[in-house]
């Protein structure tokens, strides 16, 4: 698998379909750029699921999220966006994307993107 980023998310089978189970995955090292002034923004993202047949794999994840790096986006939009592009891939029952990012002029965001609706089964 290469070591360079990827807007390329790569799944795997789902252990065990039958069973509403969550994964949360946080990863604290996001970066993008403002889009106006061209300055870094940093942020952890979380990803929160109950995944139906597939399963994101995380390294595939890792790199996507690396791709955002040098690229110019609004919190709001980068967000939304990982929560698409993993809908598209996962199809899960329930996805919740949560970008939570640092200080800038003085504002702090959080930005909580969700599709579908939580199982009744699924652990918290």
């Amino acid at each position: 698998m290469p070591s360079t980023p990827s807007r390329s998310l790569d799944v795997f089978p789902n252990p065990n379909p039958r069973r509403p189970y969550e994964i949360l995955m946080e990863a604290p090292e996001f970066t993008c750029l403002c889009p106006l002034t061209g300055q870094p923004d940093f942020a952890t993202i979380r990803i929160r699921y109950v995944p139906a047949k597939l399963c994101v794999e995380l390294k595939s994840l890792k790199l996507y999220l690396w791709s955002y790096r040098n690229e110019g986006a609004f919190h709001e939009r980068v967000t939304n966006e990982i929560c698409d592009d993993l809908v598209k891939a996962l199809k899960p029952r329930w996805l919740e994307v949560q970008g939570d990012f640092l200080v800038r002029g003085g504002i702090g965001t959080v930005i909580t993107v969700t599709h579908g609706r939580r199982p009744a089964g699924a652990s918290r």
